[in-house]
């Protein structure tokens, strides 16, 4: 097994599924122009990414250890591939819906491989690992951006946008090719199946599992209307908006590259609980400006405080909850897409009913909410000991470690 090129693949994976979110959210006008699609029928096409991506991460999980972490990437692909040709293609709004889901469901069974993958092939540093993976989201998403940006100033299309998607699906297709993989955890340490359906029913999984439709409502939902709400509050001709994105996307690179390891100096649970001031204030201070430059700064707060978010409850899912296998992983990152699916005809219709100017400073009550539940949480592991990383033995039975932070 090539641990090495196993996780170079994982984020070429990840980069390809990035992209997806960051040239669709560049396009959005061009869907509304060309379909004739109101706002929050263009919330809808941007929730359709999500709502493939959720159903097959949910579906994904147990199906790593049937058929195969290769199995599933090897669908992921093609998944890609044909998602994006079909999107090219479409004469009208009823082929461009399951085109979108099939890119959604090709998105959700990359991440709901590579995250057990990873948490597997790095079993005594998954969170950092988990976060230096996660990096190449917001890479992938200002790769994508960018190059969206430079052809828009070249004048193409948006089709020859969406034909960007098809070099790093068929880059990480070739990087996995011929790869054994490992089993997952859970299977290799020979916890029974049915375990992993016990672990759902532990209290602080369901604390967890109600936190990740915020925190990625939070993250994930405000990135499909940045562009367009940057565009039409600040009457960009250049249509700039993408700049936005990719600005917000290149903190949380940077953050997640390099600063992966914050998780288990603070704490996962007081990591959450602190950064979402920053996250709530970004927000709200997004809504209110009125400048490029305090919408940029406003931006730059708002990532620094969502930056570890993704990452950080897979790793505390993984490390809380490692009976818990694939299944838990996948549940926490179909929450997510779901939760980020909703969001969008949300802000689609907050945008119609108040204005683009006031979408994402009442977004910024997320953000608030959760400052409230992780403490609590934090206070209560302070109570009980500490953050406690669960470890598996090789003989399926459990021990902790308690970590007192």
């Amino acid at each position: 097994m090539n641990q090495r090129r196993l996780f170079t693949a994982s984020c070429v994976a990840l980069v390809a599924t990035a992209m997806t979110f960051a040239i669709r959210g560049d396009i959005m006008s061009d869907f509304e122009r060309e379909f004739g699609l109101s706002k929050t029928d263009v919330g809808w096409i941007a929730g359709a990414a999500f709502w493939g991506f959720g159903l097959s991460i949910l579906l994904g999980g147990p199906l790593c250890d049937l058929l195969g972490m290769g199995t599933l990437l090897r669908l992921a692909a093609l998944g890609h591939i044909a998602g994006t040709i079909a999107t090219i293609a479409a004469p009208s709004f009823m082929v461009l819906y399951p085109a979108t889901l099939t890119i959604g469901i090709a998105n959700g069974l990359v991440e709901a491989a590579i995250n057990p993958l990873v948490a597997t092939i790095y079993s005594e540093d998954k969170t950092r690992r988990l976060v230096a993976l996660h990096a190449w989201f917001p890479g992938g998403i200002v790769i994508g951006g960018v190059l969206s940006f430079l052809l828009t100033q070249a004048g193409a299309g948006w089709q020859v946008k969406m034909l960007l998607l098809l070099v790093p699906s068929a880059a990480y297709a070739l990087l996995f090719f011929g790869q054994p993989f490992p089993a997952t955890e859970r299977a290799a340490a020979g916890v029974p199946f049915s375990d992993m359906f016990r672990e759902m029913l532990r209290p602080l999984f369901v604390v967890v599992w109600l936190c990740m439709w915020l925190t990625a409502a939070t993250e994930l939902g405000p990135g499909q209307w940045m562009t367009n709400i940057f565009n039409d509050v600040m009457k960009s001709s250049a249509q700039a908006g993408i700049l936005v994105l990719v600005w917000v996307n290149g903190v949380m690179y940077l953050i997640r590259q390099f600063l992966g390891g914050a998780a288990h100096r603070l704490s996962p649970i007081a990591l959450i609980a602190s950064t979402a001031v920053a996250a709530a204030a970004g927000l709200f201070l997004f809504g209110m400006a009125r400048t490029p430059v305090t919408a940029f700064a406003a931006a730059a707060l708002f990532a620094s405080g969502t930056a570890l978010w993704w990452p950080t409850m897979l790793g505390i899912t993984s490390e809380r909850f490692p009976r818990g296998g694939a299944l838990l992983l996948a549940i926490i990152g179909a929450t997510g897409a779901i939760s980020t699916a909703i969001a969008g005809p949300v802000m689609g219709w907050i945008n119609e009913r108040y204005g683009a100017d006031r979408v994402l400073s009442i977004w910024a009550a997320l953000p608030a909410a959760l400052i409230v539940i992780f403490t609590g949480i934090y206070l209560r592991d302070r109570l009980t000991g500490g953050y406690r990383i669960e470890r598996i033995s090789a003989e399926a039975g459990a021990r902790s470690q308690n970590v007192r932070l």
